[in-house]
């Protein structure tokens, strides 16, 4: 049987001080965050949303031929072509003018008033002897007298308005099988210690694609627009977490 290293951590024992230290580093993730700022995103393919994985394939940089008696050269995307956004890397520009309002207004009214009396003139003869049995102040011609009143009124009003106004640019993801385009496009904006993110996704036809490479966001099919922001200010407006959770589950 050897003998173990004097000093030396088994396997175990060093995946325990491991775990803690991996939850430090979020942590300090956090803390550096709160102290310098959030940090911008790197620039690339949102694959969490249209996955992608396009090969880019390295082409020489040697210039086309020229071609005789011609007044374009070979190789030009202009011209006569198509410069809209139809394959999986092409851009597009998204036109977001979101301008909604919805304004109801309900008032239910209702009320009941009921009154019922029930006399006994003949009881197979015993109604002279109720008076022995019932108070004197029984009465067989108005035996039972009853009487209700209910009323219920109710009122509820919405008055909702939204206006946003952004121009964001977007990346062709894929293509689908019938031809429609997938698309997403992310844009960070950085102010002092507050980042502003817009997010865009969703499908469109190439037909709703304008010449000058432009759609409006209410041509997007399964749109996802996402505007929001993180830092100082948004972390100030947020509902505390203890707070939000005693809300959400307080039975009262």
């Amino acid at each position: 049987m050897s003998a173990r290293p004097f000093g030396r951590p088994s396997a175990a024992l060093a995946l325990v001080l491991a775990v803690p230290m991996l939850g430090s580093l979020g942590a300090c993730s956090s803390i550096k965050e709160a102290v310098k700022g959030p940090e911008m995103a790197p620039v690339g393919y949102p694959a969490a949303l249209a996955p992608l994985d396009q090969k880019i394939l390295a082409q020489a940089n040697t210039p086309p031929p020229p071609t005789a008696n011609s007044l374009w050269r070979n190789g030009a995307r202009t011209f006569f072509s198509d410069q809209r956004a139809s394959r999986p890397g092409d851009i597009l520009t998204v036109l977001i003018n979101i301008n909604d309002s919805a304004k109801t207004s309900n008032e239910t009214t209702a009320g009941r008033t009921t009154s019922n009396n029930v006399g006994i003139p003949n009881l197979l003869g015993f109604e002279s002897s109720l008076g022995k049995i019932l108070p004197s102040t029984f009465n067989p011609a108005s035996a039972i007298s009853t009487s209700s009143k209910t009323s219920s009124d109710g009122a509820g009003a919405v008055n909702r308005q939204e206006q946003i106004s952004l121009t964001i640019a977007a990346v062709v993801t894929s293509v689908l099988p019938n031809g429609n385009l997938v698309i997403q496009g992310t844009q960070e904006v950085q102010t002092n210690n507050d980042v502003r993110r817009l997010t865009v996704a969703g499908i469109v036809r190439p037909e709703d694609i304008a010449s000058n490479n432009t759609i409006l966001h209410t041509q997007i099919a399964e749109a996802r627009i996402n505007y929001g922001g993180r830092g100082d200010i948004a972390r100030v407006q947020k509902t505390p977490a203890l707070q939000s959770i005693m809300e959400k589950f307080s039975p009262f």
